[in-house]
């Protein structure tokens, strides 16, 4: 553990604390409920180019837990950290040729950008697993910050990893089904006796098309996750957004739009027809919702990738090229083939 007066030395950068007031103004926490409940924060809020030590970080991160009252919170944060957007990260991931040195690669990213545990890198058999190791006497705070470095974990290595297991030293009052759902192929084991994610068969034997495809899967990874970033944090800054508004963007986002309004409202715990009743109420409707998304994702791929338009209609859940062909004509006034060649 680290020495007592190391807990006042400024290490975390404050554009995360900037990220992380906008991801609680999607959960209605604004900056005036933080300040209300932990005057501290007041004097951190909107410093530009400032770092926190860590004993800022637990007490923020203390407050929001208690204000936050949802446990798979901070592992979705973790989520929508973007570092995975890192331009120098992109490079890295590039330039490996095994995935062993992709996940050593995440570690020492992480290491920099959030000092908080001590991770390392163990490899047993086919199985490469990330440990995350005390470093600093975290508290109440601990299994908040291991949420969230799970959450950015798993943002990056799902992108070159097709199955990861996570273990917590915490308990969780949430089933498998509901984890699962937060991390599509996953599994998670709780009160284990460590902090760590493990991803099997990583080093094992795996017959690939071509490099320059693998390459291509992580680029086009690389500029999801960017999108991703810039959407979230354009619904962030939208006014006029209503709570339920909110919430179903954010659930769609994470879709790619490949859902529907059942799923939507099973997901926030409610029916189809309530569902629709609020949004109604907000001036909004899952239709235009999910249109408007698809559509950036849509964009995305046909200006900034050489993405097959077949792949981007399958990508974005239509039923064939042709379906997708006649949404795009109503969304933009220009089929796919056009968009593209007008944007080269």
């Amino acid at each position: 553990m680290q020495d007592t007066l190391t807990y006042d030395v400024p290490l975390v950068s404050s554009r995360y604390l900037d990220r992380f007031l906008r991801f609680l103004k999607t959960k209605r926490i604004s900056e005036e409920v933080v300040i209300t409940h932990n005057s501290a924060a007041n004097g951190l809020i909107n410093k530009a180019d400032s770092y926190l030590s860590v004993n800022q970080v637990i007490l923020l991160l203390e407050s929001a837990q208690w204000l936050l009252n949802d446990e798979k919170a901070p592992f979705e944060f973790g989520q929508q950290l973007d570092i995975g957007a890192h331009g120098l990260f992109g490079y890295m991931l590039l330039s490996r040729e095994n995935y062993p040195q992709l996940i050593e690669s995440v570690v020492k990213h992480l290491r920099v950008c959030l000092p908080l545990f001590d991770m390392e890198v163990l490899y047993s058999g086919s199985e490469v697993v990330i440990r995350l190791n005390d470093k600093w006497e975290l508290g109440a705070a601990k299994s908040f910050i291991a949420k969230v470095y799970m959450g950015s974990i798993y943002t990056i290595a799902s992108t070159i990893c097709k199955e990861i297991r996570f273990e917590c030293d915490f308990k969780t009052g949430k089933n498998q089904h509901e984890w699962g759902a937060l991390a599509p192929n996953t599994e998670w084991a709780f009160k284990a006796k460590y902090n760590q994610v493990t991803f099997p068969d990583l080093r094992q034997p795996v017959h690939r098309k071509t490099k320059k495809d693998d390459k291509r899967k992580v680029v086009y990874s690389l500029a999801e996750n960017r999108h991703r970033a810039e959407l979230q944090g354009m619904f962030d800054r939208g006014e006029g957004a209503g709570h339920i508004t909110a919430k179903v963007r954010d659930y769609v986002l994470k879709t790619h739009g490949q859902t529907n309004i059942e799923q939507c409202a099973e997901r926030l715990g409610m029916s189809a027809r309530y569902l629709r009743q609020q949004l109604a109420k907000e001036n909004a409707s899952f239709r235009e919702i999910s249109n408007e998304i698809r559509q950036s994702y849509a964009d995305l791929y046909l200006l900034d990738t050489p993405m097959p338009i077949s792949e981007i209609s399958n990508k974005l859940g239509f039923g064939d090229q042709a379906s997708f062909t006649r949404a795009y004509r109503n969304w933009t006034g220009k089929t796919p083939g056009e968009a593209r060649k007008t944007s080269k």
